[in-house]
């Protein structure tokens, strides 16, 4: 979760960092919008995340219908994603010392640095010199001119080498954003500590987090097209540095609105088998990461869909969690996905960053339009990760009311009820609830919400992480395709 931007758009999981065969061009696109960072637990897991003033409605305010085209037709299009993952894909764009590499997993690696700079770590004050090389993307014109911008990148990052990821994109008025870094990721701490980047406005738009949002929506502004750029870091003199497997971001434009239309359930009960693991288990654990297990709700959800697909953290990596703690593989999700800045382990791109660093996994942040786009994805065999923020009265049977929560919803009964997997249970038995369908589906769509206070703050507008295999089968790459992610 990103702490503080309005409507957190994120987690597209092109669970596609498969062939350039498979999807031709690279792109996915997606109905829906958002934007931040996943938040944690549940009642009084953590401040409301922050929503720039211009976004905010007044709560007199009518409520804004969706947007439709002129015709009264299909609602618009509030989504683009736009990935570089094929080695045709690394071979465009602009190689400054870098290079693409082929195989069952096409890359882009470091071929001959082109510089050294000194890295001044904020968290631990240590300075370090890194040699370094930089691929820059082709520019990409959104289908979408978009509010909001959320990328993600799946990586190796070894011992001695880390990875930095910055866009710029063009406004619509025609000048040009900074280059905005949208995160500085490895996947171990030892060398640096993981971190987004506070701080960085134009006074047109601001980095929140892990979001990229411009400041004042209403005023027309919008980001038309964008680029990436990736600098690759390795110690002086070593032989290999890191792999970049997948980059690329997706952007949004999603209407306010505190309520979205009710979907019919496609019927018939559907459930997938995913591990139950809470996040209560580790409450007090290891507080230097977001506050111990009780915050855990991002790193939690992430895990039971990595062993879903069949991985499991090894014995070398949890080898540092105390014995006797239960599920270490969920403390070593946490400690992977914190965020030195955030001061949390709910950063969106860094949890599917994490999810990729597991065998042939990849992992997205996106935005879904629909609770029936997301049952199409369940019923075809991919879990999906869900953000929401509600009050204990607006999800029965949660027992709690939270500013932001990661939960993964694994089937749909057979009235069109969500099954999920709510890591904010008492022991891993409880995980398994079943919520009111149009109560968990206007708690995810809506991008504006009253909190128990009275007071208007922000909802997450469908945000979603996607984790999947590089190479999904026949009928997963038709649900993906058919709610608009491939």
């Amino acid at each position: 979760m990103t702490a503080p931007t309005p409507r957190r758009a994120l987690l597209a999981v092109v669970l596609a960092a498969a062939t350039a065969a498979t999807v031709p061009g690279g792109r996915a696109s997606a109905a829906g919008a958002g934007a931040g960072a996943g938040a944690g637990a549940g009642a009084g897991a953590g401040p409301e995340p922050m929503t720039p003033a211009p976004t905010a409605k007044a709560e007199t305010e009518a409520e804004a219908p969706t947007p439709t085209e002129a015709t009264g037709g299909a609602p618009r299009k509030t989504v683009d994603n736009r990935f570089w993952y094929s080695y045709a894909h690394w071979t465009a764009g602009l190689h400054q010392g870098t290079t693409a590499i082929g195989g069952a997993r096409p890359g882009l690696e470091i071929k001959t640095p082109t510089g050294r700079r000194e890295y001044a770590d904020p968290h631990t004050g240590k300075k370090s010199t890194w040699e370094y090389a930089v691929w820059t993307s082709p520019v990409h014109t959104s289908t979408v001119p978009a509010t909001e911008a959320i990328a993600s990148w799946n990586a190796r990052t070894p011992a001695g080498t880390w990875i930095q990821t910055e866009l710029r994109g063009t406004y619509t008025d025609g000048t040009a954003t900074p280059w905005y870094v949208m995160g500085r990721w490895a996947s171990g701490d030892g060398d640096i500590r993981r971190t987004s980047v506070d701080g960085q406005t134009d006074g047109k738009s601001t980095v929140w987090t892990d979001t990229l949002a411009v400041d004042a929506p209403a005023s027309g502004l919008r980001i038309k097209d964008w680029r990436l750029r990736l600098t690759l870091y390795r110690k002086p003199g070593a032989s290999r540095g890191p792999t970049v497997w997948l980059a690329g971001a997706m952007v949004s434009d999603v209407p306010d609105r505190f309520s979205v239309p009710a979907t019919t359930a496609a019927g018939g009960v559907h459930e997938l088998k995913v591990p139950r693991y809470s996040q209560e288990t580790h409450a007090g654990q290891y507080p230097e990461y977001d506050n111990g297990g009780e915050a855990w709700c991002s790193p939690t959800s992430s895990q039971m869909i990595i062993e879903f697909w069949g991985r499991r953290a090894s014995a070398t990596s949890v080898a540092w969690v105390k014995k006797g703690y239960a599920d270490p593989q969920v403390c070593h999700a946490a400690r992977s996905t914190y965020d030195a800045a955030y001061k949390g382990c709910g950063n969106w791109p860094f949890n599917a960053a994490y999810a990729a660093t597991y065998r042939q996994l990849a992992g997205v942040v996106t935005r879904l339009g629909s609770l029936a786009d997301l049952e199409t994805l369940v019923r075809a065999g991919v879990p999906v990760i869900t953000s929401q923020s509600f009050t204990a009265e607006e999800l029965t049977g949660a027992g709690y009311g939270t500013a932001g929560h990661l939960m993964t919803v694994i089937g749909f009964t057979a009235t069109g009820d969500v099954i999920a997997n709510d890591p904010n249970s008492a022991d891993n038995t409880a995980v398994r609830r079943v919520y009111r369908r149009r109560e968990f589906e206007n708690n995810w769509l809506r991008t504006k919400r009253h909190n128990a206070a009275g007071k208007v703050v922000s909802g997450t507008g469908g945000v979603c992480y996607l984790y999947g295999p590089i190479r999904p089968s026949a009928g997963q790459i038709a649900a993906l395709r058919s709610v608009g992610v491939l």
